[in-house]
């Protein structure tokens, strides 16, 4: 299994056209003291002095020293290094997509202001024994993992939940003594976007959904269904769509939408992609959305506001969600935390824009504008 980091320290290499490396017996010469006084005193050991402390410090910032980190970590048992599950296969499609992107960004900022290095892991094959993940992070002396985007019965990352590793889920449901789960409200953003349709006087919702095994597509769909039963919906089988988050999924899909006998006149897109290939595949028809079709997406990817009509959609905060998972991690790593921790998850909001339309006539619906009078416009 390829380990890579994602993250390296810029001091661990001399720049160029410069000498040999220094060592800790060269940093120790010409310190004048022992390796031993060294290491303690550029590890913060009390029983060095404060005064010797700082001249060897600013010795080795002078000189360039800098530590050999696997000998450090098998001295200290500890690496400062936390582990990122994610698909990392050559053709995986979410390195590309925009919102993973963001995520990914947050996690890594956050991670940095905590203290700890990035190692990005390779995501198993099915051919891969259960504990992969779980020699991966013994071998490295990982703290412990971040796993995003990972279908929730991949067997390699149940072997990794249920060992004593502290291991955080980001939109992937773990089960285990030392994780914890952080996610946007993907049910209760999606019930929120059909009230709102249904608000409008739209009665023939249709979704886009994406791959069933992720939890956010899994609960964004139960959240589609749960809002139509509570509003008296029916939902035809033909209305649900497979997709898989990205635009041309949601392109086809809505092609064959807008080919029924009795076509939807609302769509929910499970992700903002799908929602704007929504919109190609009703440019194509000739049609126009809002007019013949509205559409709702979910992410507020930059792009939401670029296409035009501007995209309504559920909005996902990628900074809050990367931050709170590495908060609940570090929470993990305490020696106090409580195992498992309960679940984080973080609220999503409706932000109206061009696509849902106004208020459609239809008879029998007076007073269902109430839910989207309580949504304030963002943006064109």
């Amino acid at each position: 299994m390829t380990v890579l980091r994602s993250q390296e320290d810029p001091s661990s290499a001399p720049p160029p056209g410069a000498g040999p490396p220094i060592t800790l017996r060269e940093l120790a010469r010409r310190s004048g003291v022992s390796t031993a006084t060294v290491s303690r005193a550029l590890n913060g050991r009390a029983e060095v002095s404060q005064s010797t402390r700082e001249r060897i410090r600013r010795l080795a910032g002078e000189l360039g020293y800098a530590p050999n980190e696997p000998a450090r970590t098998l001295v200290r048992r500890r690496s400062d290094t936390i582990g990122l599950l994610w698909d990392t296969g050559h053709e995986s499609r979410g390195l590309h997509h925009p919102f993973l992107q963001g995520l990914l960004a947050s996690v890594r900022t956050a991670l940095s202001e905590a203290g700890y290095h990035l190692m990005l892991l390779t995501t198993a094959g099915p051919q891969e024994p259960e504990s992969t993940y779980v020699q991966a992070v013994r071998r490295h002396s990982l703290e412990g993992v971040i796993a995003m985007g990972r279908p929730a019965d991949d067997r390699a990352l149940r072997a990794l939940a249920a060992s004593d590793i502290p291991c955080a889920g980001l939109d992937v449901a773990l089960d285990g003594p030392r994780t914890v789960g952080v996610a946007s409200d993907n049910t209760g953003g999606a019930e929120a976007a059909v009230a709102h349709l249904h608000s409008l006087g739209h009665r023939r919702i249709a979704t886009v959904t994406g791959p069933p095994e992720l939890t956010p597509a899994a609960e964004r769909l139960a959240g589609f269904r749960a809002a139509c039963a509570r509003l008296g919906l029916a939902v035809p089988q033909e209305y649900v769509a497979a997709g898989d988050f990205f635009l041309d999924s949601g392109r086809h899909a809505v092609r064959r939408l807008l080919a029924l006998p009795e076509p939807p006149t609302a769509l929910f897109a499970a992700g903002d992609m799908m929602a704007i290939g929504a919109l190609h595949a009703v440019a194509d028809a000739g049609l126009s959305v809002p007019g013949d079709l509205a559409v709702v997406g979910f992410d507020d990817i930059d792009a939401a506001t670029l296409v035009r009509p501007a995209l309504t959609t559920v909005a996902q905060d990628d900074r809050a969600l990367g931050t709170a998972a590495v908060a609940a991690l570090c929470e993990l790593l305490g020696p106090e935390a409580v195992h498992p921790l309960p679940p984080r998850v973080l609220p999503t909001r409706l932000v109206v824009r061009g696509t849902c339309g106004a208020r459609r006539e239809a008879a029998g619906n007076q007073g269902c504008a109430k839910d989207a009078e309580a949504v304030k416009p963002d943006g064109p």
